[in-house]
């Protein structure tokens, strides 16, 4: 009897009690595990989560938070080959592992990566600018984003038992949120395998992650408004614990990842002459046979012209051809088998009701020739092509058959044909559109987005460097509206944000300003002691600064900096062209000038801790400045993020330039490197 798959609860692994679910090795049938939750008690793992798992999490900074992901996400990849050894159980073959296991850890690479490049070294997120909501300017207000106080439950598929775990667990621990994982039980075992590696880390604070090996209990009876539901499955379960009470009740974030007829669309140009024809057929191929079509983003529906339909067949049918079917682990072997043989019946099914519509074109779902590999005891599946000739039945927009399995559907060649047809899908998580006709492109693109998540469109140029059809990337958004579940995973930053609270907070400068630790217009500055530019980074408080000038702008300087860049607009140069201008009363100094000479004002020269500008940002030239002009510069420590343990920090410098009538005429914030105190 295989042996029993622990829990990873309130601290430490706990197998459940009774015999629990077994589960079966999806190539040869044997037992693989068996797993049980019974007698956890999943008030606690919840309580755990919050109690031990949050206070530590939400107490890091983004950065602090993005650095423990980088360290997990290179531990892990010095460990994936044990998770290699494990993947071909579930029928994976290598290629199909290194989509799981490497996709999984790369996720999180990216997301350490984001989190240091794209978040503060804050633990909030200030989100806009700030609102004036009085004239006198003394009630003010802003946007920020704080942890949420729960803890994010993750319900997953069985198809992808690494990355979707990784791939939710990224944006969550980076927003300061601790995760429940429990994985489908046909392939938990393969997610055990990876929070045990991470719990012998020890780089996550306890209570950051927990594991669940088999039902969920009660576990959603417990939620509350400050926990997360994501969910990855079939529309039907989406749908059932959508309707939770406690989900209902308490407004729990529910999201999730359904199922999705996507479709792939064929351009009218795309002709069996030309790139774009190979292209489709290498795709559709591949996104048959990739996990042996258990991707929630493979194409079911592919849409091709009429007059392409019989090449296009023939195309495929070869291609197809060339699939080796059989043992993951055998040489040669291009595509293994379904995830269980209950999940071949189900797909024989499905195929079976699409059949009512369609003819079959290649492949057998009652045969099929596996390379060493049992076919009666493995849950192997022949690639499937159907063919529709007439995309207007019901059965190919709405029966999804998830396995290696697809069919063609002609269409008229307008993309308003092929916009209708793919709408009929009622929202999925991806499509694309193969062709070189970028007006056919923009149609279809524009047509078709309100149901899709996310458009492809392949052409000869993009192709080399396509990622294909159905790979999903952290930095965009995976989900999708409809019969894909209506919800968003990953999408860089806005992944992070979804496990976290946007509030807005209404107060005086002075109190936003400590609330948010960046000064705003209208809180207390200090301009006392020695310039800012000469302090360390520790010295430096926010509302630090300094006030210098005047400078009278001569017409000498504006001819001077015309020479020296060899910009000679006709409004710096020529009086009469400028005055003409609806803007300007006459010849005006560069905008360009001002930073320059505003940065002339405020600088000290000398070496100091600060050790370089690497940018501005929100630079606005407000009002002309006009030859006998005088500017003044006030300076303000507007932000300060230490960067951990960096040897130096980034200052962003609130600038505002004014002329000798005390009007604004620029305004921006300069970003510097400053040193930090030598140890």
């Amino acid at each position: 009897m295989a042996e029993k798959l622990p829990s990873y609860v309130a601290g430490g692994w706990k197998a459940g009690a009774g015999e629990g679910e077994t589960v079966h090795d999806a190539v040869t049938g044997e037992e693989v595990a068996r797993m049980s939750t019974e007698g956890i008690d999943f008030a606690r793992v919840l309580d755990h989560a919050r109690t031990a798992g949050g206070p530590p999490l939400r107490a890091m900074t983004f950065h602090q938070r993005a650095g423990l992901l980088k360290a997990l996400a290179q531990y892990l990849d010095g460990r994936k080959e044990e998770l290699y050894t494990l993947s071909p159980r579930t029928g994976a073959t290598r290629a199909d592992s290194w989509i799981d296991i490497d996709g999984g850890i790369g996720t999180l690479f990216v997301y350490a990566s984001r989190g240091k490049r794209e978040l503060p070294d804050d633990t909030i997120y200030v989100d806009g600018g700030v609102e004036a909501l009085g004239k006198r300017g003394t009630f003010v207000a802003q946007h920020l984003y704080t942890p949420l106080a729960g803890a994010q439950v993750q319900i997953n598929a069985f198809n992808f038992p690494v990355w979707g775990f990784l791939e939710k667990l990224g944006p969550a621990f980076l927003a300061g949120v601790p995760t429940i994982v429990k994985p489908a039980s046909q392939t938990a075992y393969l997610t055990e395998a990876v929070v045990r590696q991470i719990v012998e880390s020890g780089l996550l604070p306890g209570g950051a992650l927990q594991l669940i090996a088999g039902g969920v209990g009660d576990l959603l009876d417990h939620l509350t408004g400050q926990d997360l539901v994501a969910f990855t499955g079939s529309a039907r379960t989406a749908a059932k614990l959508r309707a939770h009470p406690a989900v209902v009740e308490h407004s729990v974030r529910f999201n999730a990842e359904a199922d999705s007829l996507n479709a792939s669309i064929l351009g009218p140009d795309a002709g069996p002459d030309t790139p774009e024809f190979g292209l489709y057929v290498d795709q559709l191929v591949t996104e048959m046979t990739v996990k042996a079509g258990q991707k929630c983003t493979a194409i079911r529906r592919a849409f091709v012209p009429v007059r392409w339909l019989d090449p296009m067949a023939d195309a495929i049918r070869a291609k197809l051809e060339t699939v080796v079917v059989g043992n993951p682990s055998s040489e040669g072997v291009t595509m293994g088998s379904l995830v269980s043989l209950a999940q071949r019946e189900e797909v024989r099914g499905a195929i079976e009701r699409l059949a009512g519509g369609a003819t079959l074109v290649a492949g057998d779902p009652g045969k099929v020739d596996a390379v060493d590999a049992d076919t009666d005891r493995g849950a192997f599946l022949a690639p499937i092509l159907l063919r529709a000739e007439d995309g207007s039945r019901d059965e190919p927009h709405q029966v999804e058959a998830f396995g290696p399995v697809s069919t063609l559907i002609g269409y008229g060649g307008t993309a308003e044909e092929a916009v209708t047809l793919a709408a009929r899908g009622a929202g999925s998580l991806v499509g694309s559109v193969v062709t070189a006709d970028r007006e056919f492109a923009r149609e279809v693109v524009l047509g078709v987005a309100p149901w899709h998540g996310r458009l492809l469109v392949l052409d000869r140029d993009d192709a080399k460097e396509s990622t294909g059809h159905g790979s999903a990337l952290p930095h965009l958004v995976h989900g999708g509206p409809g019969r894909a579940g209506g919800g968003e995973e990953l999408g860089g930053i806005r992944g992070v944000l979804h496990h976290m609270q946007r509030t807005a907070v209404q107060a005086s400068p002075n109190v936003l300003a400590r609330v948010t630790g960046r000064w705003v217009e209208g809180a207390d500055r200090d301009e006392s002691g020695t310039h800012p530019f000469r302090r360390h980074l520790e010295e430096l408080n926010v509302g630090d600064g300094i006030t210098v000038g005047p400078r009278t702008v001569t017409l000498e300087d504006i001819e001077a900096f015309a020479d020296l860049t060899g910009d000679r607009f006709y409004a710096h140069m020529d009086q009469e062209a400028a005055a003409a201008n609806p803007f300007f009363d006459g010849r005006v100094a560069h905008g360009y000038f001002i930073v320059s000479a505003a940065a002339g004002l405020f600088v000290d020269p000398d070496p100091g801790p600060v050790l370089a500008n690497y940018g501005l940002e929100n630079l606005r030239f407000v009002k002309p400045v006009y030859p006998g002009d005088a500017i003044t510069v006030r300076l303000t420590a507007k932000a300060i993020s230490p960067r951990g343990t960096d040897p130096h920090g980034e200052v962003t410098w609130d600038t505002v330039v004014t002329n000798q009538d005390g009007e604004v005429v620029a305004a921006y914030d300069v970003l510097t490197l400053v040193a930090k105190r030598p140890v």
